[in-house]
Parts: structure tokens; C-alpha cells; sequence
């Protein structure tokens, strides 16, 4: 076996978006010695994408908002099947966690006496996204990169980790390969924080990058730990239709959140029909009230005007924007029409700057002159590595994860700007505890040679095969048989069938072929890659079937209303013997002082 690069540290954190920086900031605060870990380069993480604003509950615009009211909307929005101590932790935390991005150089837009402004979001009761235009995660990860930079952090750009290495049960290092050259290189390390992000990539139509593999659910799962929540893949209601080399490119919930109407081929304003019963009493009655909470937040105001049904939760308005196409209401590119042009031009371009040169330099649109096409697009997981809410511990020693590769927070359904505050929250406190544990062991940790060269070898073998099909015509395999089976709405036939679908694929992937060298091979990266998203793709296939009811962003045909012995537990998925289980595992019962909070007369909405 060729001698390996090697990098020895306290704390590994792999994955360099919001999550991953935060955590190594805090892990180096703590005096760990950190490595980080990014898989393109640093600054070029998924958290740009997160263009809305961050939720905490300030209480800037709306002096009414605090912790609790941000608690109830997060379990709501999740339909109870949160981790109910991450909902409180996050709800508590998270205006801490915006000020300290405030105090380290994050320039956000100012109320006139000037306080960080505040906007609307779908599914939050008060106006609780702390923004920058519609570039706040750009502004985040600049913010953060700075810090991180200027602490010291040893970053390792253009990596990609295939493996996580135990000793005695307990992380005791990592594998992986540069990306520009191919070779190996092995990270030793007492604690491994995963901060990868999600799994998007296993859909064709999606906002996420290439980078959206689901590496970091993987490794988790192929170390031991146990994953929850695969079944609850949230497919954001807005992204781009038109031209095909765009299709899917997110449309920021910042443009419902400044106004913009949904409205289908006919004209009608359609979310109306589809406010669940339950929560209709949230929404604005008719278009005049709408019309009135819109003028007031225009205009900085309090009002009695509810919001409009466009603030819906994301699951909702997915599902409403898919029935409109599916019944034949659809706009001529297969989506419907999302419509801020009424609003003044002028405030359209400083409120959402970015929407408005995406539509103009991609689709020839002018979202001041006229209506953008938009439609569903696979979004955001929230399922993930199962970690313990105070610290991000997963169930193997050493290991942490944050942000989307973590679950628990979200429970069936994410609300928007809850993510930003997740990777604050939850990155700080992984960090800390890793930071921690790493200064806790005391005795020497071994990789073994033997599993070392056997991952390298496997790495390799693609190579060596003179048949076999090309990673680019599988990846499109996976992709069309996760679209076609398990999209929006499922049903228990469909999910079988890609289920056996995949197993066809598995057969496939380990006989994928690669030609050229290992330099600069996206091909060969891409033949690693399947292995991950079959993973994740296997477990939240198995997790739907399962949950045989409706549940937030898990839309059953057959099975159309909650069950209620399936509101009180966690699809668990593990690795054994035979290959990957999933069965039910409890939800932790929420304490009769946070139950308390929910028989309170609701807040009215603005």
C-alpha cells in the first residue's frame, strides 16, 4: 500500500457550510486543535442558498414574538414529531446566536431606528426572519469564513471523506482523497463532527448542488450510528421551471414573504382552497385582508390583519402548487405563477436583489414587469444522523453531527429560516461538545492499516473493470426512479416498486466503470458518490413505507390523515448483518410545563 498523507487532530469537522464553520469555530475556541474539512471550496457552501433570513425571535417588528411563540410554530410546523428539547434549545438560542453573527461583521437590513429588520415567513406567527436582502447566507458564510480564517482553522479544501474509522467503538480518525489529484489521505482525529448537509442530489429536479450526496447521513449509518426522519424530504414549493438548464434553481420564500401571490393558468389565487382546516383561522379570510397585512408590513406597522394563505408551510404549498399542474391549472411550463409585480419596482429590487437578476439574466424575465414560473423542487432533508439535542452526539462515541445532516429539530416539516438558526444553534453546541469529549480521551487511537487498504482498494476497483455502466447514466437511474416513486405524494405500490428498483441499482453502482486517471475525474467522484445516495435514497424509501399516514412533508394517497400511534415515533434506521433495518422508535414525551404552552389561547397573527 502507498504511504498516506497524514493529519492528526482534537476535532475533525467535515463539511464547511454554516453548520461545519460554527463548529469549528467554537471546537477551536474550546483550544482543540481543528481540521475542516470542505468538500469544494471554502465559501462555496449550500448555505448561500439560504437567501430568506434567519428565524429567532427578536421582537424587532413584532413585540409580541419571544421563545415560546418560536417553539410552538417549530412544532407545529413539524407536526409534532420534533425532538421537542431541540425545538426549545433552537427557539431560546437563536436570537443569542444572530446577535453574535451581528457583533462578528454580518451587516443586516436596518428598521429605521436601526435595529435588524425583520420579515414574514411561512408557517412563523410573527415577523421573525432577520435578513439581508434575499442574500442571507451568503452574508452568514462570509461572516463565519472571516472568523473561522482569522482563528486559525486548518481547512483542507476540495476533500472528500469515504470513511470513518472506530476503535473500540469510538471515532478515531477518517479517510479521504483529494479531489484535484486522487490521492489518499488519512485525518486522525479524537472527534468528527458531520456537518454535510442533505441528500438532494438523489432528484433530478432540485436546488441543491453537486455536493448534496448524502455523505455525511452515510458515514454515520456505515459507523454505527442511527439515522431518524429519512421518510420527511421537504420539496420546496418554489424554484424555477423555465429555461431546462435552470429547472429547479430555488425561488427564495422571501418573495411570498414580501408579497408576492400564488396564482394558477386561470388567474385565481389558489392557496386558499388548500389551508388545512386546522390552522385556517391563521390565514387571512379574503384578498382584502391579505391586502391590509400587506400594506402594514409594507408600511413597518402593526395591524389585525392576519397574513396571506401564501405563508403557508412549505409542505402545504408544494402540495397545492402540484395539484394546480397535476389538474391541468398549470403554467406553460408545468408550474404556476408567482407575482410580486404589483408591488413598486424600486422595492422589489432592494428587497429582493438576487431574484430579481436571477430571473432577469437566466429566464429573460423581469420580475418588476411580470410573473415568474415556479414549481415544486426537491429542498431540504429533515431526517438525519439521531444525535442528542443538548450536544449533537450521535449514538457512536466521537461522533457529532449538525445542521441538515442532524436530525430532530424539524420533525416532519421544516420552516423556513429555522435552517440558518439550526446550523448557529446546533453548530456551536456540536462544536463545544466535541471540543470537550476530544479532551476527555486520554489513551492513543489506532486506524487500522487492514480497513484502510481495503477502502482504498474498493476506491480504486472502478478502474479496473474493462465492462461496466458509466456513474452519469446511473445517477440518472436513481434520479428517475426517486422521482417516479417516491416524489410529493406516494403510495404503498410506488414505494415497493422503487424499493426493488434500488436493489436493481445496488447490483448496478457495484459494477460501475470508470476510465481515465484519478486526477481531476468527476466521474470517479461521482462512482463514490452513488454509494452514498443509495444509502439515503434505501432509507427513506423504507421509512415511507412504514409510516403508513400523512404527516407534514410525507404526503401518503393511501393513507391520507395523521395516525395517531404514528405521531409518537421516529422511523429509526440502522445498519446489522442483514443489511439496513428500520422500525419505530419512541419520541421523547415533551414536559407538562412545554405542553402548557400549547393550551394557551393562540396569539393573533400579523
Amino acid at each position: 500500500m502507498e504511504a498516506l498523507e497524514t493529519h492528526e487532530h482534537d476535532v475533525l469537522v467535515i463539511g464547511a457550510g454554516g453548520a461545519g464553520l460554527r463548529a469549528a469555530i467554537e471546537a477551536s475556541a474550546q483550544g482543540a486543535k481543528v481540521g475542516l474539512i470542505c468538500k469544494s471550496l471554502l465559501g462555496k457552501a449550500h448555505t448561500v442558498m439560504a437567501e430568506g433570513g434567519i428565524a429567532a425571535a427578536l421582537a424587532h417588528l413584532d413585540p409580541q414574538d419571544d421563545w415560546e411563540t418560536h417553539f410552538r410554530d417549530t412544532m407545529k410546523g413539524g407536526s409534532f414529531l420534533n425532538h421537542w428539547r431541540m425545538a426549545q434549545v433552537h427557539a431560546q438560542e437563536a436570537p443569542d446566536r444572530v446577535r453574535e453573527l451581528e457583533q462578528w461583521g454580518a451587516v443586516f437590513d436596518r428598521t429605521p431606528d436601526g435595529r435588524i429588520l425583520q420579515r414574514a415567513f411561512g408557517g412563523h406567527t410573527w415577523k421573525r426572519l432577520a435578513h439581508v436582502g434575499d442574500r442571507t447566507g451568503l452574508e452568514m458564510i462570509r461572516t463565519l469564513q472571516d472568523k473561522g480564517v482569522h482563528q486559525g482553522l486548518d481547512v483542507y479544501m476540495e476533500c472528500t471523506i469515504i470513511r470513518l474509522f472506530t476503535d473500540g467503538g469510538r471515532i478515531s480518525g477518517a479517510l479521504g482523497y483529494w479531489r484535484d489529484s486522487g490521492r489518499f489521505v488519512v485525518f486522525k482525529a479524537k472527534a468528527v463532527v458531520l456537518a454535510t448537509g442533505g441528500i438532494g442530489k438523489a432528484y433530478k429536479v432540485t436546488s441543491n448542488s453537486w455536493e448534496y450526496t448524502g455523505d455525511g447521513q452515510s458515514l454515520a449509518y456505515e459507523a454505527g450510528a442511527e439515522l431518524i426522519d429519512m421518510e420527511f424530504f421537504q420539496f420546496h414549493p418554489t424554484g424555477m421551471v423555465w429555461p431546462p438548464g435552470v429547472q429547479g434553481l430555488l425561488v427564495t420564500e422571501g418573495v411570498r414573504g414580501e408579497g408576492g401571490i400564488l396564482r394558477n393558468s386561470k388567474g385565481e389565487r389558489f392557496m386558499w382552497r388548500y389551508l388545512p382546516e386546522n390552522r385556517r383561522h391563521e390565514y387571512a379570510a379574503d384578498e382584502d385582508e391579505a391586502r391590509r397585512w400587506l400594506e402594514a408590513s409594507v408600511a413597518g406597522k402593526q395591524t389585525e390583519a392576519r397574513r396571506p394563505p401564501e405563508l403557508s408551510t412549505r409542505d402545504n404549498v408544494a402540495r397545492a402548487i402540484y395539484t394546480e399542474v397535476k389538474e391541468g391549472r398549470g403554467s406553460p411550463h408545468g408550474g404556476v405563477f408567482l407575482d410580486i409585480s404589483y408591488l413598486p419596482a424600486e422595492r422589489v429590487k432592494r428587497k429582493l436583489p438576487s431574484m430579481y437578476m436571477q430571473f432577469l439574466e437566466l429566464a429573460d424575465v423581469d420580475i418588476t414587469k411580470g410573473p415568474m414560473e415556479v414549481g415544486p423542487t426537491a429542498h431540504y432533508m429533515m431526517g438525519g444522523v439521531r444525535v442528542e439535542p443538548d450536544t449533537g452526539a450521535a449514538t457512536v462515541p466521537g461522533l457529532y453531527a449538525a445542521g441538515e445532516a442532524a436530525a430532530g429539530l424539524h420533525g416532519a416539516n421544516r420552516l423556513g429560516g429555522n435552517s440558518l438558526s439550526d446550523l448557529l444553534v446546533f453548530g456551536r453546541r456540536a462544536g463545544a461538545a466535541a471540543a470537550s469529549y476530544a479532551k476527555s480521551v486520554t489513551t492513543p487511537l489506532r486506524i487500522p492499516d487492514d480497513e484502510v487498504a481495503a477502502e482504498t482498494r474498493s476506491m480504486l476497483e472502478p478502474f479496473e473493470r474493462t465492462e461496466g455502466e458509466s456513474p452519469y447514466d446511473l445517477l440518472e437511474a436513481l434520479q428517475k426512479c426517486m422521482g417516479t416513486y417516491v416524489g410529493i405524494f406516494r403510495v404503498e405500490k410506488d414505494l415497493e416498486a422503487g424499493l426493488a428498483e434500488l436493489e436493481k441499482l445496488k447490483a448496478r453502482v457495484a459494477r460501475v466503470r470508470v476510465t481515465g486517471s484519478r486526477e481531476y475525474n468527476p466521474g470517479w467522484h461521482l462512482a463514490r458518490d452513488l454509494r452514498n445516495l443509495l444509502i439515503v435514497s434505501e432509507a427513506l424509501t423504507r421509512s415511507a413505507l412504514l409510516r403508513r399516514e400523512s404527516r407534514g412533508a410525507h404526503a401518503r394517497l393511501d393513507f391520507t390523515v395523521p395516525d395517531p400511534a404514528l405521531g409518537s415515533v421516529n422511523m429509526c434506521t440502522r445498519r446489522d448483518a442483514g443489511g439496513m433495518r428500520v422500525e419505530p422508535a419512541p419520541l421523547p414525551v415533551m414536559p407538562p410545563e412545554l405542553k402548557a404552552l400549547f393550551e394557551a389561547a393562540p396569539a393573533k397573527a400579523t
